[in-house]
């Protein structure tokens, strides 16, 4: 991660109950800031309906935030990122691309949206392959939607909505972003 995005200017810890503990690194270039967890791939995420969970095989992954810097106090949203990263060992939670994740208040002071959806990795960090049998490290980038964009995606789609918001050219790092139009 750090190849990618390089050294962390700050970095906080979570530790909820019956969790490992979650960090939040904080990355600045320019005028983009971006967050990425650490510690929510130590365990594959697993099949919460499984009777017997394995210690090694599933997915791993870990998020990555990207905002402009300067238009928001984006730095609360640590404690949510950090909620979210724990969710597969709390709820039992797979994180795939396409899913989307609530934390049911804004991301941050002010901000316009609640809930994210998961985009496809391998773009601005690359997987990190680990010894067999471990599955990978996938970092997926979230996007941050507004309750509308959520809705509508549940209805349509997250293909559906990723396809809305690049035919309005939707700066998905605003930070104080306006709902795209959804009729």
């Amino acid at each position: 991660m750090t190849t990618a995005l390089g050294t962390p200017d700050a970095r906080a810890a979570v530790t909820f109950l019956g969790t490992d503990r979650i960090e939040v690194l904080r990355f600045t270039e320019g005028d983009v800031v971006r967050y990425a967890t650490l510690g929510m791939s130590a365990h594959p995420m697993s099949d919460p309906t499984a009777l017997v969970t394995d210690p090694v095989a599933g997915p791993r992954a870990e998020l990555v935030l990207s905002v402009r810097a300067g238009v928001a106090d984006t730095d609360k949203v640590l404690r949510p990122l950090a909620v979210l990263a724990a969710s597969p060992q709390v709820e039992g939670l797979i994180v795939t691309p396409g899913a989307s994740l609530d934390v049911g208040d804004p991301l941050w002071p002010g901000a316009p949206f609640t809930s994210v959806l998961v985009g496809e990795g391998g773009g601005l960090v690359e997987d990190l392959e680990l010894d067999d049998p471990l599955d990978p490290v996938r970092f997926l980038p979230l996007l941050p939607m507004t309750p509308n964009e959520a809705a509508w995606k549940r209805v349509q789609g997250a293909q559906a909505l990723q396809e809305r918001w690049l035919t309005h050219g939707t700066d998905l790092r605003d930070p104080v972003r306006r709902s795209i139009p959804l009729e």
